[in-house]
């Protein structure tokens, strides 16, 4: 019951949002029916997993059930791609700073380093 009325107050939200972008209004009944076919997705997604003898719904599990629908499916995949994207970046910068705190130099500054001091015995 509580995760069913988490579901219908993310998708209210949603639809607030959707409204205040594209200038239409939802109604108290289709908000609701958005909601249930939501959470009966949902637990769609669960027994596909659950049939996979896995726990945890990953992005594979969603693209395959969105594959009927082409747009969906290149939507779901780009925003996928962004996000493995930007996770990326984070674990960079947050090596960046570990190698930095540690007094480790980065491979370009490593690079840079030897280049240096080849110059220097050069002179």
């Amino acid at each position: 019951q509580r995760l069913k009325a988490a579901v219908h107050y993310t998708v209210a939200c949603l639809c607030q949002e959707v409204e205040e972008d594209k200038e239409v209004q939802f109604s108290k009944q289709s908000v609701a029916a958005i909601s249930e076919i939501t959470f009966r997705q949902c637990g769609v997604f669960f027994g596909f997993c659950r049939h996979a003898k896995r726990t945890t719904v990953n992005t594979e599990d969603v693209k395959l059930l969105a594959r009927r629908s082409n747009s969906l499916l290149k939507y779901i995949t780009q925003k996928s791609e962004e996000l493995a994207s930007n996770n990326m970046e984070q674990k960079e910068k947050k090596k960046k700073k570990s190698s930095a705190a540690k007094g480790e130099r980065t491979p370009g500054e490593q690079e840079a380093a030897v280049t240096e001091n080849e110059d220097s015995n050069m002179a």
